[in-house]
């Protein structure tokens, strides 16, 4: 019997040791085929445009390093202009997001709620039937939101979903803590930013990241919301350059062909535009996990 479990012993070992090397190599593959472009698009920006037109494959280094492209991305007042408005939609954006769904999970958590049951059944009905996008459209312009920056923030303040985790968060706090902070004279908002926020800052981490990120690349809002080219956010000045390839600001007065510098323009446009989110990200990336799992295992 004894040899019998050595041999089990053993054989679950080389499983898995097999398992963790397949999972390993895997992984690593997948890790590949994420950083391929991601490095081509990085060193395309910094390499000379005549090699890069005349290179086939992907770009593994910086083919005749060059700042020129960033140069003349930074003479382009749209960038300039794209990245203030970002930053105010994200930054104002955010906060409204974040504010109104706390608000929100906090009232549809509470077991004492009359109708919580019915409100939230409601909330997520919507999950799964929309109105549609003209219906919207016609909704933003009634409202007088139609051309303004506002139209990107106020008719997007609360996503569902990311309610539907805060809530679940919320349920998750022992009712006792709440009973216990009534009873010495807390008031509703008291319970909620003094007890509540700290205990599910995690998930708050993560739905900030969600919602900041999608402001960031949001941009069909903006396009059928906007007509000032002044209030345009970045990622529609990012769409005209790489789709309709206006780089006409950017390679006005280069001695280059302009087909060949225009097409690193837009690599080193588009690292540009990343840029601020590789670099908050870290900071919230040790709630990442955490929050999310809160979220999606309790009921």
């Amino acid at each position: 019997m004894r040899d019998r479990a050595t041999s089990n012993k053993i054989k679950d070992s080389t499983l898995e040791r097999f398992f963790d090397v397949v999972n390993i190599i895997f992984l690593m593959l997948v890790m590949l085929v994420i950083l391929l472009p991601v490095l081509h698009i990085l060193f395309a920006s910094f390499s000379d445009p005549v090699e890069v037109m005349r290179q086939k494959g992907f770009i593994l280094r910086p083919l005749g390093f060059t700042l020129d492209s960033y140069k003349s991305v930074a003479k382009n007042p749209n960038i300039v202009s794209g990245y203030t408005n970002t930053i105010f939609i994200v930054v104002f954006g955010t906060a409204l997001n974040i504010f109104l769904t706390l608000i929100a999970a906090y009232v549809i958590s509470r077991k004492d709620f009359m109708w919580s049951t019915l409100i939230t059944i409601l909330i997520i009905i919507t999950l799964y039937f929309d109105g549609g996008i003209i219906p919207f459209y016609l909704t933003v312009r009634n409202v007088k939101l139609d051309g303004s920056i506002w139209a990107l923030i106020i008719p997007s303040a609360i996503n569902t979903f990311n309610l539907i985790i805060m809530r679940t968060a919320m349920v998750g706090v022992p009712e006792s803590m709440s009973e216990s902070a009534k009873i010495d004279g807390a008031g509703h908002f008291r319970i909620l930013f003094s007890i509540m926020v700290p205990l599910v800052k995690s998930t708050i981490a993560v739905l900030t990241l969600y919602y900041a990120v999608s402001h960031w690349n949001s941009w069909f809002n903006a396009m059928i919301f906007l007509r000032d080219r002044k209030l345009y956010p970045l990622q529609l000045i990012l769409r005209e350059i790489l789709i309709q390839g206006d780089t006409t600001m950017m390679t006005a007065g280069s001695g280059e062909d302009i087909a060949m510098i225009g097409e690193t323009i837009k690599y080193a446009t588009i690292v540009v535009a990343t840029i601020p989110v590789l670099c908050v990200y870290p900071f919230l990336q040790r709630y990442f996990v955490k929050g999310v799992l809160i979220g999606a295992v309790k009921g």
